[in-house]
């Protein structure tokens, strides 16, 4: 599975963006939810199983960066972490 894939099921990426391309979206897809929908937010950063301590805490402390931008890091961290165990604890095809 892959990380645009994961990320497709809270919102419409376009299947071909680079890294940098895909953070830049969903920084500005943050930023919107951030302004226009927080309900969405909270569930969709829930759903994802964002640790909500470790946000409150990067949110208070990293400088240099917006709330959206901070956000959008530790969204696709997390979704990073679960393509890893996946890996790791699926069965292996030859």
């Amino acid at each position: 599975m892959s990380l645009i894939s994961i990320i497709n099921k809270d919102f419409d990426i376009p299947d071909h963006l680079s890294e940098d391309q895909l953070r830049d979206a969903m920084v500005d897809a943050f930023a919107y939810l951030i302004d226009n929908d927080f309900p969405k937010l909270i569930q969709i950063l829930y759903k994802a199983d964002v640790d909500q301590y470790k946000l409150k805490e990067l949110l208070e402390t990293v400088e240099g960066s917006s709330s959206a931008e901070v956000i959008a890091d530790a969204y696709i961290a997390r979704q990073k972490a679960k393509i890893e165990t996946w890996n790791k604890y699926s069965p292996k095809k030859d």
